[in-house]
């Protein structure tokens, strides 16, 4: 499979309007998952199966970049193929993720995150 990716150092802003060029991600299509340092291609390779709206073979060229800018920034990979990473996402996972946040809220934790999520917000300004 041929790799697109190629290096960028510089961190952008992760939006739509990013200046981070397509051949910095894994999914340079969807621009999912930036591969700017090692930090984000140990990322890339923990959230491989958790990506969704992708397709099989756009999975192979996001493993073709993560091996390519793995050997880069000198990160260690044991899988040698994109099928030891997940073929497939997590099946229900928005439920899932839905009952969480009920759970949280029943606890009065998601108030407290939230919280503490705007004091972290506030705070970086």
């Amino acid at each position: 499979m041929r790799t697109t990716w190629e290096p960028h150092e510089k961190h952008g802003r992760l939006t739509m309007e990013s200046d981070l060029p397509d051949t910095v991600f894994a999914f340079p299509k969807q621009r999912k998952e930036p591969l700017t340092d090692a930090a984000h291609v140990r990322n890339a390779v923990a959230r491989f199966d958790q990506v969704i709206g992708v397709s099989d073979e756009d999975r192979a060229v996001a493993f073709a970049n993560i091996e390519t800018a793995a050997k880069y920034y000198g990160v260690n990979l044991s899988e040698t193929n994109w099928f030891q990473l997940g073929a497939r996402p997590q099946q229900h996972r928005k439920e899932a993720a839905a009952k969480a946040v009920e759970t949280k809220r029943e606890r009065g934790i998601l108030k407290e995150e939230a919280i503490k999520a705007a004091a972290t917000r506030k705070h970086q300004k």
